[in-house]
């Protein structure tokens, strides 16, 4: 087997840095990752990796908080929890746009690949929370009604995202500055 490049590993790193913050205490929704969408996209020319290991750090942070932090609420080991699909298709979908968004680098791009992030986040998980919902009428005032329920959370992906894709983007151009073998093309 062959070694993976200091690259890949750089970001392989950072990537598994960011799923680990979400242990820590934050807001609702203040989470990485739309940013670790989007800055593996950036960063791999190899669609699997770009799509593959944001939804594997995801889900693993996803086990540890399943089955240790909120363990009292499962009746036993969750593998993937009720609805995981829309969350984690939302986040390859997010990567797929970060693919056309982000071909080059640079501040405006994730600035605007980050907002975008967050609205798509936002649209599509909050259309998922509303079919057979009984809290919402079926019908567009109910599903109009989810969307405004779910605006308190707005702000909090929105903060996330722009946060940790500034950390992770800011950190790797750091990185490339100060070790030349992260300047290469993408992985």
């Amino acid at each position: 087997m062959s070694q993976l490049p200091i690259r890949t590993l750089a970001i392989i790193a950072l990537v598994l840095a960011a799923a680990a913050s979400r242990m820590l205490p934050h807001p609702y929704n203040f989470t990485p990752m739309g940013a670790m969408a989007l800055f593996c996209a950036a960063h791999f020319k190899n669609r699997g990796w770009a799509i593959g290991l944001p939804l594997l750090s995801i889900w693993l942070s996803d086990l540890f908080l399943s089955n240790f932090v909120y363990n009292t609420f499962n009746s036993g080991f969750v593998w993937l929890y009720d609805g995981w699909y829309w969350p984690y298709g939302t986040f390859a979908l997010i990567a797929v746009m970060g693919m056309f968004t982000l071909r080059k680098v640079t501040v405006p791009r994730v600035l605007g690949s980050s907002l975008a992030a967050s609205a798509i986040f936002f649209l599509i998980t909050n259309l998922a929370c509303w079919p057979g919902n009984t809290m919402y009428a079926q019908d567009f005032s109910g599903l109009m009604a989810c969307y405004v329920a779910g605006l308190p959370f707005l702000g909090g992906t929105v903060l996330g995202d722009l946060t940790y894709s500034g950390l992770l983007f800011g950190s790797f151009a750091i990185l490339q500055q100060q070790i030349p073998a992260l300047r290469a093309v993408k992985a």
